[in-house]
């Protein structure tokens, strides 16, 4: 027989790099050293650790508040452990969390909820934080902590699309987005359309671009020969690529200088990326070689539909 739980996934982004600068060895040391942090800092709040996943770990929490504040906990808390390490070796976490009714056999973890959280765990970018409606409807506040709408997103063998927010976890940001129970409505979610899109609009100036999903990857440049030209001396001869993977549009970040994403919801954090990557979603700008402080920055805006 079930039980009503809520699942979560975490990821290291950017393990990768991490093997390739320290060596197998103490990568392998520093990977290790993080995913077992983060199942004790779940079980101090309550959570059930399932199994690890190479440099991911799978938790199940009965309350989902609980569910809520660690893994909250946990953003903030690597981020002030990883601050004074080059920025190439920190291994920023993602997470996805979502709950419903799951079978635990032989110490594992079955249902509609797992696929779920994996799947968002899959999508979202570095240091954020993904959760299913559900997995927040009995969750009123989490201090400092607010819940931003994506919308409705499809999970790969799902019939019907999942309602997503995202949890912004800085403690700086603005109060603006749903916190209450009451705010958060399926019913307002719900759409004919993928909150991540079949096709990408650009625009940097008067240059407008759209571009359907069968025909990514596309790379954005100060070249001629890229699909979206951007001519700025901050941007990198190829800056960027747009690719359509498992059924949303990806930004990649190839750049030297970086690249800095902001969605148009407001009170969203901006995403700083050096060679990583994010989901896009909604509407938004693309800040190209320098973030959105710098008043003469190029920015491409973008519309995903």
């Amino acid at each position: 027989m079930g039980v009503q739980a809520t699942v979560v996934f975490t990821d290291l982004h950017g393990s990768t790099g991490v093997f390739e600068s320290l060596g197998n060895a103490r990568a392998t040391e520093s990977v290790t050293q993080i995913t077992a942090w983060i199942a004790n800092e779940s079980e101090r709040h309550g959570g059930r650790l399932v199994k690890t996943l190479g440099d991911g770990v799978m938790l199940v929490f009965s309350d989902p508040s609980r569910a809520v504040s660690a893994v909250v906990e946990i953003q903030r808390l690597h981020h002030k452990r990883t601050m004074r390490q080059q920025s190439d070796l920190r291994l920023p976490i993602r997470i996805g969390l979502a709950s419903g009714e799951v079978e635990m056999v032989a110490d594992d973890c079955y249902g509609d909820a797992v696929n779920v959280a994996s799947r968002l765990c899959d999508l979202c970018g570095p240091h954020q934080i993904w959760a299913s409606a559900n997995a927040l409807d009995s969750v009123l506040e989490v201090r400092g902590s607010n819940f931003r709408m994506l919308g409705p997103i499809h999970i790969r063998g799902r019939a019907e699309p999942c309602n997503v927010f995202q949890i912004e976890w800085r403690e700086e940001e603005p109060s603006d987005f749903l916190t209450m129970q009451a705010q958060l409505n399926p019913d307002d979610l719900l759409g004919s359309e993928d909150a991540l899109g079949r096709e990408v609009v650009l625009q940097w100036m008067d240059i407008v671009k759209s571009f359907k999903s069968f025909e990514l990857p596309i790379h954005i440049g100060r070249v001629k020969n890229v699909e979206f030209v951007v001519n700025d001396p901050r941007v990198s001869r190829t800056h960027a690529r747009l690719e359509w993977r498992n059924g949303c549009v990806m930004f990649v970040d190839v750049s030297s200088y970086g690249s800095w994403v902001r969605f148009s919801e407001a009170g969203g954090a901006d995403v700083l990326l050096r060679r990583e990557e994010c989901v896009l979603h909604g509407k938004g700008e693309l800040a190209l070689g320098a973030s959105f402080s710098d008043l003469s920055v190029p920015t491409v805006a973008f519309t995903i539909r």
